[in-house]
């Protein structure tokens, strides 16, 4: 089995594939500094509370947008697996796409792999949304190339900014608003309105601005943990497809033991 590890900037997400289907997952907070051996004595216990041994799994690869986390997530597969680890973007695990940017060593980890699982999945031009602690938004060609994206604040990032440089501004949660209303009564439904309804604006905009500048018809995939959410309120999304980062991870391994 093949042990994935996709560490993002807000959770690592551990995911146990066999063949292309997960069978289990686990999330942790993103820590740099937590070492192998703290990873150990969370994962090891999961792993047997769902009925899986070390000895099960095979292969690791892991996925990284911070860097600093990659020496000890080795540090676990090499001392408690006894497995030399994948590191996707590297050696066997080369990306393998055409990244069609000024300085391709720049693409980050997830958005490649999104790249990888969006082509293999689906056809034709796509724009691939990941809302994330950064919201993503990346095109890329019928041929499986990365052209360029952008990159906005995630809606949480952009109330965490609202609330720090604010006096009275209260915390609240990021939810769907009860109607489209979007002339607040109060303090907190302004907050929200102002939140949820300037960021679905936001996708919108930007992605019809994109559509226009590729010119030819883009299916749109959305993934990350807030996907769900906007699916709910906006006809954008072509597919909503929450493993897509964690299945180019199984993609890029498939491909690397070939």
């Amino acid at each position: 089995m093949l042990l994935a590890a996709d560490v993002g900037n807000t959770n690592v997400v551990f995911a146990l594939f066999e063949g292309r289907e997960i069978k289990a997952r686990w999330r942790i907070a993103t820590d740099p500094r937590r070492t192998g051996d703290e990873y150990a004595v969370w994962l090891l216990r999961l792993l047997e509370l769902q009925g899986h041994a070390r000895e099960d799994i095979d292969r690791i690869i892991i996925g990284s947008v911070v860097p600093r986390s990659i020496h000890n997530l080795t540090v676990l597969a090499q001392k408690y697996f006894g497995i030399d680890p994948l590191i996707a973007g590297q050696d066997a695990a080369e990306w393998g796409i055409a990244i069609d940017v000024d300085d391709p060593r720049t693409l980050g980890a997830d958005r490649a792999l999104n790249t990888i699982a969006a082509h293999a999945k689906y056809e034709g031009d796509l724009i691939v949304i990941d809302f994330g602690t950064a919201t993503t938004i990346d095109a890329v060609d019928f041929t499986g190339a990365y052209k360029g994206g952008i990159i906005a604040p995630g809606i949480n990032l952009s109330l965490d900014a609202l609330v720090g440089n604010t006096a009275k501004l209260p915390r609240i949660a990021i939810r769907k608003p009860d109607d489209e209303n979007v002339i607040g009564r109060n303090t907190e439904d302004q907050m929200l309105i102002g939140v949820f309804w300037g960021y679905v604006a936001l996708i919108e905009g930007l992605v019809d601005r994109m559509r226009g500048q590729i010119g030819r018809p883009a299916k749109v995939v959305a993934t990350g943990g807030l996907a769900l959410l906007f699916d709910e309120i906006t006809d954008l999304f072509d597919e909503v497809d929450s493993d897509l980062t964690l299945d180019g991870l199984a993609m890029l391994a498939e491909r690397a033991s070939t």
